[in-house]
């Protein structure tokens, strides 16, 4: 028996290889390893590095149901080396294990970072053999055991959480005990091996349209939590169940059962398994999305606009709502110029003369909208101080655009020898010559022709579980095309570094990390209610750095001063998205936006590098209180909404307890509430008398 222990960055791991030349991962904890929490070798048995199955394997060991356990060939696995090095990350290493009857290899990859106590994993996958294997699964990090830590049954102590996501509805999380999974135990341990599993699941091109790729699951009795994002831009899985007394969580990219992807790996070839993050600490649920935070920037292409963050006006929302024209663009621009903002984003509609929605694909601007040319406004733009922008929906194409006909079906995406319809639109395939050809020249008639700097890349339709083209599974065909268009996008960057690039999927749909560790600016959601959009703004640093957060703030012409600010608090501590009639607001109310962003632009700096927290915990649309705050060494900032219920509210901010402080309301400077902070409590108390209204505070230890 041999073991590999590794100690980096506050991660606990340790594998052991045995006499049967089986590689077992016993633990990855914030807490060491303690011999007595695995019971009996039979239990190491069920501790396998990697789950993998093949098509044609028996899995004679007992299971029950469809989960991922005793795997085929991953239950007959053998150690083949490992290795450890250094590189400009951290520590990485790699485990190579075999199956000698099918000769197919697998290299585990765990790649660590200095600081910061995540780890990213995956798996590669090589047909070493002489016969073709069909592979239908594969971890990319399975760890049995995640409840072993701690005295008391697994039912009272665990806890598992979810970010649920949706349309207008983005960035919920909710944790459930075991019970309320019909995870409760109800056999011995050394029996424990039910039928059900735990699973959360995305199939198709919309990443986070039920649920963020990311969970945690947290340890009542010990303090200790493990986390995990899956970093991919399609179809993902991960299931938390019960193997030979224990629980374990498993994590992977596209399935065979939930997401009909498969793939035949022919005498040669290799398969690399979607890459996943996770962490471990020991503490509340903000230290967990602290280390989330330093990972994210950590693996994100370096760009400068994530270390200016812009403000950005779009002429969308609770604005011109897609029918822009040059009369109505004139005095926005003038507006968004006069107010301080820095980019100006012309949102959908610009290329057709009238509905375009199942007309887009060409990218030529319309005439008629803009009777000087496209290019006068975006001179304009440019005339006022402004960086111009435009909106595309760049990888589908209407089923009424003239496009349509000039590309062959191997363009778009296929099932059962038909194009794939959805909201009458087509899916390119950007695995296909053709398609980057096409994007390419639209995107550089953008920037070389119209001068622009911003482009807001919307995608609005879910095309299912992918094509039939060129792959042996549809599911196959959809990963392909997902990874083609990371290529692609990547290439954007490298022609035009400089240019920005949001992601947006009818708002917060593709959140995902694949996206994100490309594109520097996400948009978080289609909200349209300001007073709803606080509680995605509050919760959105669960799902994206602050710092490419983009939030509305929208002030409607019948909208009054309170309605004004609190629009501006729920985007002074992310990234603004401004938008609104600017231009019809009275000067007063034009001057609280002013003034809003004035001030982001003093503090912006801080937000970049700023750890959030949640003095009020996260937030759900029920709370008549909302707040959020952000840690920036000495200084907090510290944002508070009310929405109704009583007129004050505490709010406990543990980290500063016992501290002196100076606390001044930053925003709005006519402040029009009371706040006080008691230090031996370490809270800060305030009362609002509007109804509905919202202030941001600074907080700075003195």
């Amino acid at each position: 028996m041999k073991r590999i222990k590794i100690t980096e960055n506050w991660i606990n791991m340790l594998l052991e290889i045995t006499d049967r030349d089986e590689v077992k991962l016993l633990h990855v904890s914030s807490l060491p390893f303690r011999e007595e929490t695995i019971r009996s070798e039979e239990e190491k048995h069920a501790f396998r590095l990697v789950e993998i199955g093949l098509s044609g394997q028996d899995r004679p060991e007992e299971r029950h149901g469809m989960k991922y356990t005793v795997t085929a060939p991953g239950y007959r696995m053998k150690y083949v080396s490992h290795e450890e090095q250094r590189n400009e990350d951290g520590k990485k290493l790699e485990i190579v294990t075999k199956d000698e009857a099918t000769g197919v290899y697998v290299t585990s990859h765990f790649q660590f970072y200095d600081g910061i106590s995540v780890v990213k994993c995956w798996s590669q996958v090589e047909n070493r053999g002489n016969d073709s294997q069909g592979l239908e699964y594969v971890s990319s990090f399975n760890l049995n055991g995640i409840e072993k830590e701690g005295l008391l049954p697994r039912d009272q102590k665990m806890e598992i959480s979810v970010v649920h996501n949706s349309w207008q509805r983005e960035v919920q999380w909710k944790s459930y005990t075991l019970p309320e999974l019909g995870l409760e135990q109800s056999q011995p341990d050394e029996k424990l091996r039910s039928s059900k599993e735990f699973g959360i699941t995305n199939t198709g091109n919309w990443s986070a349209k039920a649920y963020l790729p990311m969970g945690s699951v947290f340890n009542k009795e010990t303090n200790t939590r493990m986390f995990w994002q899956i970093e991919h831009n399609g179809s993902w899985h991960w299931e938390i169940s019960d193997q030979a007394g224990h629980l374990y969580v498993q994590l992977s990219g596209p399935t065979e059962n939930q997401s009909h992807w498969y793939q035949q790996l022919k005498a040669g070839e290799s398969f690399t398994s979607v890459p996943v993050a996770v962490g471990v600490t020991e503490g509340g649920l903000e230290k967990a999305v602290e280390e989330l935070t330093k990972y994210r920037r950590r693996i994100r292409r370096r760009n400068k606009d994530n270390e200016t963050l812009g403000v950005i006006f779009n002429d969308y929302m609770n604005c011109l709502w897609g029918d822009p024209t040059t009369e109505k663009e004139i005095p926005l621009i003038d507006a968004a110029a006069e107010v301080g903002c820095e980019y100006y984003c012309i949102d959908a509609g610009w290329y057709a003369d009238g509905g375009w929605w199942d007309e887009v694909g060409e990218w030529l601007p319309s005439k008629k909208r803009f009777p000087g040319g496209i290019r006068k406004v975006m001179d304009y733009i440019r005339s006022k101080g402004l960086i111009p922008g435009l909106w595309l929906e760049l990888e589908v194409m209407g089923i009424n655009c003239k496009k349509v006909k000039e590309l062959p079906d191997e363009c778009f995406f296929l099932r059962h020898g038909k194009r794939v319809y959805d909201r009458s639109r087509y899916q390119l395939d950007f695995r296909h010559p053709m398609v980057i050809r096409h994007a390419n020249e639209v995107i550089d008639r953008l920037v070389t022709e119209y001068g622009i700097g911003y482009i807001k890349m919307d995608y609005n339709i879910e095309p299912g579980i992918g094509t039939e083209v060129d792959a042996e599974s549809f599911g196959q065909g959809l990963l392909e095309h997902e990874r083609a268009y990371l290529d692609w996008l990547g290439s954007v960057f490298e022609k035009y570094p400089d240019l920005i690039i949001e992601n947006c999927s009818s708002g917060g749909l593709r959140m995902d990390y694949a996206m994100l560790s490309r594109y520097s600016i996400q948009s978080t959601s289609d909200q349209e209610d300001y007073r709803h959009y606080a509680t995605i703004a509050a919760n959105s640093p669960l799902g994206v750095t602050m710092e490419q957060s983009a939030i509305w703030s929208y002030p409607r012409i019948e909208g009054d001063e309170e309605e004004t600010v609190f629009n501006m608090v729920n985007a002074l501590l992310m990234r603004v998205h401004q938008s609104g009639h600017l231009a019809a607001l009275p000067p007063e109310r034009r001057d609280l936006v002013k003034e809003g962003l004035d001030y982001y632009k003093s503090i912006r700096h801080d937000i970049r590098e700023a750890f959030p927290f949640w003095p009020m915990g996260l937030s759900t649309f029920g709370d008549d209180w909302v707040s959020l705050g952000l840690k920036c060494g000495k200084k907090n900032y510290i944002a508070v909404w009310r929405r109704g219920g009583n007129s004050w509210a505490e709010l406990p901010i543990p980290h500063l307890k016992g501290k002196e402080v100076k606390l001044r309301c930053a925003y709005p400077s006519y402040e029009r509430c009371e706040y006080n902070w008691n230090r031996e409590g370490g809270t800060l108390r305030v009362v609002i008398g509007a109804p509905v209204a919202a202030r941001l505070f600074e907080v700075e230890m003195i």
